[in-house]
């Protein structure tokens, strides 16, 4: 029996599957509600062999799950990776249809199926990173009350102990003080669902073999450590180093046309959060890390700087050369002559030029006997 290529066009309530034969040719295409019994039977008319592409849109787990467990091989289209070219005609069919014969030609861009432990451990990172996202604006809010009322905060962190005696100290308007002190009291239910989001994370993880090991790079602590292990999921999926960082968006943009080469920022694709989560790693001496490796990592390389340069002796300065640009002739007309300065011979003829930049200086020389 002949591959066949099944293309599904997932929605939120309803979906389109398109199934077509190794040469491309059209064998149906249905719509269906999105029920568990009638997706299987739609699918299963192309076979048990069948190769099944879904992208990775809204709401794929639980369609990639039902397909899994009962025998399908199921491959997860990446939005951003395909190329679908100029369409004069986009529709449901149509992306389908597309899915399966770019699924067919071997041209799709696929995406990592994670396993469920991994999504459902990534459901708590990134509620956690939202929760505290959320609490940010909250903050934000308090600080721009206080600014129009004029109150300047007298500590960098205001909802610290010091921070908040100079909050309860205020003296503000009453609508003012209403709103400040509503923010206040959903600030601290956020801290609350954070801890324990926190302290679950860390229980799901505190036998892991990965999150004990990434801890021991300076400025990685539980926080980063949780992100980076629930994010990048199987490491062994990615080749080698530079693979991994192409993957978390960290790598510069690279255009190359014949002899052209343009290379710019960072592509920033894939996880917002891995980003977030190695900047702040090597910065460094932020929530989730350890300041004191840090600290100590800082001051190895002092000390190793100071031993390479009593090795290299001094380092002798370079004498600099003049930019190519300063060296260049002035393209603007010379300023006009100050009229106090010269006075023209062509408005007193016959008369020598006199010039009074400078009055004469009289020098008087004593000469002794």
């Amino acid at each position: 029996m002949e591959r066949r290529y099944v293309g599904i066009d997932l929605h939120r309530r309803r979906s389109v599957i398109f199934i077509m034969n190794s040469a491309g040719e059209k064998l149906s295409c249905v719509r269906i509600a999105n029920e568990p019994l009638r997706l299987l039977e739609e699918v299963s008319k192309a076979g048990d062999d069948a190769e099944v592409v879904i992208e990775a849109t809204y709401g794929w787990y639980w369609a990639v799950d039902l397909l899994q467990d009962n025998g399908f091989n199921v491959h997860l289209a990446h939005p951003a990776g395909n190329d679908w070219g100029k369409r004069r005609v986009k529709n449901d069919e149509r992306d389908a249809r597309d899915l399966a014969d770019l699924l067919r030609l071997g041209r799709l861009a696929e995406a990592w199926i994670a396993p469920k432990p991994v999504r459902e451990l990534r459901e708590l990172v990134r509620y956690r990173a939202k929760l505290v996202q959320l609490r940010t604006g909250l903050k934000a809010q308090v600080h721009a009350v206080m600014a129009k009322e004029g109150v300047l905060p007298s500590r960098f962190d205001m909802f610290g102990p010091g921070g908040n005696a100079q909050l309860d100290g205020m003296q503000l308007a009453e609508n003012y003080a209403a709103r400040i002190e509503s923010l206040r009291a959903a600030i601290r239910h956020y801290d609350r669902e954070v801890l324990a989001l926190e302290r679950r994370i860390h229980q799901q993880l505190r036998h892991d073999k990965g999150y004990q090991a990434i801890q021991a790079i300076p400025g990685v602590g539980r926080t980063i450590a949780a992100i980076f292990v629930a994010e990048i999921g199987d490491v062994s999926r990615f080749p080698n180093a530079e693979a991994l960082t192409s993957w978390a968006g960290l790598a510069p943009k690279h255009k190359e046309s014949d002899t052209k080469v343009t290379r710019g920022p960072i592509t920033k694709a894939g996880s917002k959060l891995v980003r977030w989560a190695a900047v702040e790693a090597v910065g460094g001496g932020r929530s989730g890390v350890r300041p004191a490796r840090g600290h100590q990592a800082a001051r190895r390389l002092r000390r190793d700087r100071r031993a390479a340069r009593e090795v290299q002796g001094p380092r002798r300065r370079r004498s600099q050369t003049p930019h190519a640009r300063l060296l260049r002739p002035a393209r603007r007309r010379d300023p006009l002559p100050d009229r106090r300065s010269s006075v023209s011979s062509a408005h007193q003829p016959g008369a020598a030029r006199v010039t009074a930049c400078t009055p004469p200086v009289r020098v008087a020389v004593r000469v002794s006997a």
